[in-house]
């Protein structure tokens, strides 16, 4: 086995193993031993994701029983990554977004190996909850996922009245009375008006979070990511909400189903389904803001020479590994390949916005 990335191993009994198959739709953990870092931990191990349960490699949320903790958190992700050829874009998309100064969960791939039997290159990803930002020496606050395309900021979705303001918002941390800052922040994105509406949604929005996310969503281009897979964290300390964000495999000129996404597909200001892309072009203020934020992107951060090493790195890390995960070791020709395509596509991609950014000024 490599040394190049870590692995852990998880051990199951073959009657849990059958109750965690029994129906992969359902939540329930099983018990399980997961050995780390030398230790053995007793933990609760379920299936994660959506459509993604229906692949052959499917990912996992571990939760810490005794020790309780595991570098300071309570529980983790375990993502196959299975539909992605590179299996490093949800980790380079994670990495940008930290440097463009966005909280983003901290992520690294291991090797799985399941009751002695090797099940390949998985992505272990941060939980974002309450732990996540007391790492961070930061204030605890509500945390909310957007678990579906109803979390899209508006008052309707497509053209019709949404039955709840948090219809596509599931509370992870906090209580009840949280919800009325979101039903309220919801509220005035719709009934301010443009003249007033910086001034108004920056006493409920971190505006330069918010901007410096989107324009990592717009960059990285996750057609996925404006209406859903990301979350929301209010900061009890200055009353801001914040968007993090989450799930970024289908990223870099892929789709979901692993196929080529097109350079173009996601136009410049985001997707106009969510409500804040929506609103943006007509604020001056935010217009401007954006702007320059991109194009300052554009100058430093998404660019070749930015961004080869970190690909290269991973790359060279992962291949050792790939050659023996069962289920990619046969596409080696294709994991080979994937660098050049998301460098062709940071080109692309570059290329098109510069020449959309006059439509901001």
């Amino acid at each position: 086995m490599s040394d190049l990335i870590p692995s852990y191993f998880l051990i199951i009994e073959e009657g849990d193993l059958e109750d965690l198959r029994s129906n992969i739709w359902i939540d329930d953990p099983v018990p399980a031993y997961l050995q780390a870092k030398d230790v053995t931990y007793d933990v609760d191990i379920s299936y994660r994701g959506s459509y993604t349960r229906n692949f052959r490699k499917r990912s996992y949320r571990i939760v810490f029983i005794e020790p309780e903790r595991y570098d300071g958190a309570r529980e983790i992700h375990l993502n196959a990554e299975y539909r992605d050829p590179s299996l490093m874009r949800n980790k380079l998309s994670l990495d940008f977004f930290q440097d463009m100064g966005v909280l983003s969960p901290n992520s690294q791939h291991v090797n799985l190996i399941r009751n002695d039997s090797l099940k390949g290159v998985y992505l272990q990803l941060e939980s974002v909850d309450d732990l996540f930002f007391k790492k961070r020496n930061l204030p605890s606050g509500p945390i909310y996922y957007a678990v579906n395309n109803n979390a899209n900021f508006s008052l309707t979705r497509e053209e019709k009245p949404k039955k709840s303001l948090l219809a596509g918002y599931k509370r992870m941390f906090g209580n009840e009375s949280d919800d009325d800052f979101l039903h309220d922040f919801i509220n005035k994105v719709n009934t301010t008006p443009p003249s007033k509406f910086y001034d108004e949604i920056s006493q409920h929005l971190n505006m330069d979070t918010f901007l410096r996310w989107l324009v990592g969503a717009v960059c990285t281009m996750n057609n996925d990511g404006f209406t859903h897979n990301y979350a929301l964290y209010r900061n009890s300390e200055t009353s801001l909400f914040e968007i993090l964000p989450w799930d970024y495999d289908a990223t870099w000129g892929r789709k979901v189903d692993g196929g080529i996404m097109r350079y173009d597909y996601v136009p410049p200001g985001g997707k106009m389904n969510n409500q804040l892309c929506f609103l943006l072009p007509k604020v001056p203020e935010l217009r401007k803001l954006y702007r320059d934020l991109l194009e300052e992107t554009l100058e430093t951060k998404f660019t070749i020479n930015y961004l080869e090493d970190k690909v290269m790195s991973l790359h060279e890390s992962l291949r050792p590994n790939v050659l023996l995960d069962p289920y990619k070791k046969r596409k080696i020709e294709i994991f080979d390949g994937e660098p050049e395509i998301i460098f062709q596509f940071i080109r692309d991609r570059s290329r098109y916005l510069r020449e959309h950014l006059a439509k901001f000024n």
